[in-house]
Parts: C-alpha cells; structure tokens; sequence
C-alpha cells in the first residue's frame, strides 16, 4: 500500500481538564479508561510513540501535536522529556511541536519553556470575555476569560507564537463580528472557528456516555438522540462564516489567516483544502491515547474506532492497516446523491462524516447537519475566490482584492447618494454642490 503521510494528535492526560466546560465532547472519555484515578502517559509509551512516529515519518518536517482534555496538566518535566527524546531520535530532521491550550496554567516558567522550543501555542477563546465565560467556566463555575487573556499577554512578553481556536457554539454564533474584532484585537493573526455539533443520547438510567459517537458507530446507531441545546443552527452558522468573511476580505487579506478561509482558496486554486473537514478522503489525522492505544480520528475515540496499541503493534503497521484506510475512503464513498451533484462539493466534500446524521432530500442517510451553512457560505464567497484564485494565476497577491473592493464601495458610494445627501468623498457639503456638480461637467 502507499503510505499517506499522516499527523497524530498526542493525549499525554487523555480526557483529564482542570476546566468544565459545558459543551465539552472529551470530558465523558473517562469511562473508556475504568479503575484509574489519573490519566497520564507513561514515558514507555512516549518513548515508544516518538521513535516509532520519527522512523515513519517524512525525511523532512515532523510535528508532534499535544492535546487534550488540557495537557499542560502533564507538566513541564514531562515535555523538557517529549524534546530530549525528539532530539535524541530526529535523525536530521526538522521537529515542530505544537500545543493546544486553554492557557489557564500558563505562567513565566511555561512562557520560557514554550518560547525556546519554539512551540506553536493554540489558545482556545471563544471571544470577548461575556461571550468566552457562557460556557469556559471552571468546575466551580468561575469564569476563565480573564486568566486567559493574563496568559496571552504572557505569551506576548516571552515571544511564544499562538494562534487561537474558537468553538462556534450556540451563543457567540449571534455575535459574529464582535468574537472577530475581539480575536483581533488581541493579536491572534491565525484564527481557526470549529462548529459544535454534539448530539444527545437518549439512554437508559446508570449508562455512563451521553453524546453520541458518529452515525456509523455501530453501539449508536439506533439509540434514539437529539441535537444537543448548545450546539450551533446551521443557518446561523452560515451567516456567522459570510460575515466575517466580509470583514476579512475588505481589509485583512494578507494581515489575518483565518484557516477556513486559506482552506476555501485551496479548493478554488484545485489544490484541495488540506483541511480533514473539507478534504475528499479522511484517515490521515490520527489520535494517540495516554495509554497508547491509536484511534482513528480525534471525534472518533471509541471502541469501535480503536486500531490497537504502540507498546503491542508499531505503528506504522496501524495507522497504514487496511481497516484505517477503509476509515479514510468511507467519507468518499458514503456521500448521499445530493451531495454528489451539488456544485460546491468540490470545496466541502461533505464535511466531517461525524455530523453527517440528516438525511438528504431524496430520503438517503449521510447527509450533513451543516450542509445549509457551508453551501450557503461556499456560495456566498465564491466570487472574491474566484478572484483571489485568477491573481494567484498570474502571480498577483490576493491581498490586492482590497483595493478592488474599495473601488467598488466608492463607486456604489457615489451611484447611490441622494442629491441632498452628504457627499461620499467626505467634503462635507452636499452631494449636489459637490461631486455631482462635478460629474455632471462634460
């Protein structure tokens, strides 16, 4: 078989968080590791992991990616070990290392540690602090917002690069432009907005898991569910993603990355979006449990899911196992007929096949809960991608539709302006004494 590369997400404290969110998916995790009162890697299997990962991995960059729960609890001396062991076996090669964090344990000593191993630091914040405090809150309920905001400013002083990760939920989709403008202002010139798409089990008494897994899961696929109260609507996410679209377009290209939009232009310049959401095959995206057991993909740690364990298989022979590629293909293969004739498919592929739990209009399963919003939105954008893509092609900066769109503004400025109205080239004196005056001059 040929080996795709692939990345795998480390889980050094598996679902363990110092934080309660309410609309978290990890946190019920616990139940899949019964009689342990900690969840931590052990260095066999962080040893194992990085040797194995270094052997199999491209001859060039490698990056290892720590998540959780919140793996900053694993602690400083447990990463000072990760590095030792990456240096040890790199054999040449580039490592990156990336870390996904609430921030809440972030002080000096983090700042220095992540700033001289240059660790690309993923903040999570889900806007200003009234909206980020809805559902960020600790287990005693107190609000995160402000510990949050204190570790970015830290992050600042050491010179530690971060970018930040917004859960798009039920609440901070009514604000779109505020959660933007805020992200913003505090430096994040890298966004990513991931939408919250969790449904509820409907199960007996004293069963442990209340979300459920993905449709193809076979312990849930007919259990009654329904979609969780603070999951993002579909049209509202849709409306979420145009507006700030057309806010980034008319003045930040170039200056904010926002990870769904590069991915949008990637499908416009028929590069494919190197997003796993949007891409044709998934598989290739992996997660690493404290345990070393390897899952599938991060929203599809279950048993079903489970390829096997680092410390009994290598795991070159897992992740390039044909039961992982038939992973991989079933997000291609299981596409219903509206999707297959949709016009955007292109660009969304049909989403994560974990939210692919409506039907189509021809009655099919498999289609996906925010179809309405990301068709809406494909479309939507698709004239500026269009444009953006016909620059690239001729070695033009896409940075240059801003002075496109300016132009267009002025001109609609102009176009529409009442003769009594106040003049749109700011002179202050009415439309009519001033530029229409001019314009009507032969």
């Amino acid at each position: 078989m040929d080996k795709r590369p692939y990345t795998v997400m480390l889980k050094p404290v598996g679902p363990t968080c110092n934080l309660d969110c309410e609309y978290c998916f990890y946190l019920e995790k616990w139940s899949l590791f019964p009689g342990r009162d900690t969840l931590r890697m052990s260095e066999d299997v962080l040893e194992s992991f990085t040797r194995q990962y270094l052997a199999d991995g491209s001859s060039g960059e490698v990056t290892f990616i720590w998540q959780g729960g919140e793996p900053t609890l694993i602690g400083l001396d447990f990463l000072r070990s990760a590095v030792e062991l990456q240096t040890r076996y790199a054999g040449g090669r580039t490592i990156r290392n990336a870390i996904q964090t609430n921030g809440i344990l972030l002080d000096e000593r983090w700042c220095a540690f992540l700033a001289e191993h240059r660790f690309l630091v993923g903040i999570s914040i889900d806007g200003p602090p009234e909206i980020h405090d809805c559902y960020r809150r600790t287990r005693g309920g107190a609000p995160t917002a402000d510990r949050v905001l204190r570790s970015i400013a830290l992050m600042k002083r050491a010179g530690v690069a971060f970018n930040t990760l917004t859960v798009v939920n039920r609440h901070n989709v009514m604000y779109p432009v505020a959660v933007y403008e805020f992200l913003r202002e505090i430096g994040s010139g890298f966004q990513q907005f991931i939408p919250l798409v969790e449904r509820i089990l409907v199960r007996r008494k004293g069963e442990v898991l209340s979300l459920a897994g993905p449709p193809s899961d076979p312990e849930d696929s007919r259990v009654p569910t329904h979609v969780a109260s603070w999951s993002v609507q579909p049209r509202l996410y849709r409306e979420f993603l145009c507006s700030i679209f057309d806010r980034w377009v008319s003045r930040d290209v170039g200056r904010v990355f926002v990870q769904l939009f590069d991915g949008a232009l990637r499908s416009w310049c028929g590069i494919g979006a190197g997003l796993c959401v949007f891409s044709e095959q998934c598989g290739d995206q992996l997660v690493l449990e404290h345990t070393g057991d390897l899952f599938s993909c991060d929203h599809f740690v279950y048993p079903a899911y489970r390829l096997g364990n680092i410390l009994e298989t290598s795991l070159g022979e897992l992740v390039h196992a044909p039961a992982q590629a038939r992973f991989g293909a079933a997000k291609q293969e299981g596409l219903p007929r509206q999707c297959l004739r949709c016009r955007m498919r292109f660009a969304c592929n049909g989403g994560c096949p974990k939210h692919r739990f409506v039907r189509s209009v021809d009655g099919e399963p498999g289609l996906n809960y925010l179809c309405e919003a990301y068709r809406g939105f494909f479309a939507h954008i698709e004239p500026r991608m269009q444009a953006m893509a016909r620059m690239l092609e001729v070695g033009i900066a896409p940075a240059k539709i801003m002075e496109g769109i300016r132009q267009e503004e002025a001109r609609r400025r102009f176009t529409t302006a009442g003769r009594n109205d106040p003049c749109p080239c700011g002179s202050g004196r009415k439309f009519k004494y001033c530029c229409a005056e001019l314009s009507s001059r032969p």
